[in-house]
């Protein structure tokens, strides 16, 4: 499937639901993909991509920005304390917050650079043990302890559980957003976008319908 047909299911799915697709952003997800695909992206004037992991994003894309203007980064994987500060200096936004420890480093950070990329709490919607997110029950708790680090706190973001039905958890999460006054939801990926569209996401992220599986050999 090509950026176009996506931006178009993308554009019907925000209209169906009766949203302005200026409220959306469509995050390419570029993990693991050939830099040929990510440019070949790029060249469609696609701006907006993510990455999972520190390393592969500094390797890729301060190349990228030499080449292309209004390129907005976005890091959704999870983040390690260690790797915060060049995670700062490189992307818009980070949308893994998901404990004190690394909210707190982010916050020092941001004292040193006098700036701070955008923030998004990952919940763990679905409470499992093995994925990263703080639980439904103290997402309010850790909400408000961010906001008294006065960082730039934009939203939440989830991952939903492969075998549960995604939209029960979107709703979750937009719950949670409405409840503390958070208007921006990191939801939806290749295979259940349109349903977080309906349900409210501001960002969805889509890896594998705009540029393919990825080849992780």
């Amino acid at each position: 499937m090509s950026l176009s047909e996506i931006t178009a299911r993308v554009a019907k799915a925000a209209e169906t639901a009766g949203r302005s697709m200026d409220d959306l952003s469509l995050i390419a997800v570029s993990k693991v993909q050939p830099n040929a695909r990510v440019e070949a992206v790029l060249n469609e004037g696609h701006r907006i991509f993510g990455e999972n992991k520190v390393q592969e994003a500094a390797g890729k894309w301060p190349a990228f920005r030499e080449r292309y203007d209004g390129i907005a980064l976005h890091l959704i994987g999870p983040l390690q304390t260690n790797k915060v500060k060049q995670a700062m200096q490189l992307a818009d936004a980070i949308h893994t917050v998901d404990r004190a420890k690394l909210a707190n480093t982010i916050a020092r950070h941001a004292q040193e650079l006098g700036t701070c990329p955008d923030l998004f709490v990952q919940v763990n919607t679905g409470e499992e043990p093995q994925k990263a997110g703080v639980l439904p029950k103290e997402a309010d708790a850790f909400i408000a302890e961010v906001r008294a680090l006065d960082l730039p706190l934009k939203g939440l973001m989830c991952i939903p559980p492969v075998d549960e039905e995604p939209s029960l958890h979107f709703a979750l999460l937009g719950k949670i957003a409405a409840r503390n006054d958070l208007t921006g939801l990191s939801m939806g990926m290749s295979s259940d976008f349109e349903s977080a569209i309906a349900l409210g996401a501001t960002h969805i992220r889509v890896g594998s319908a705009i540029f393919g599986e990825r080849d992780y050999g």
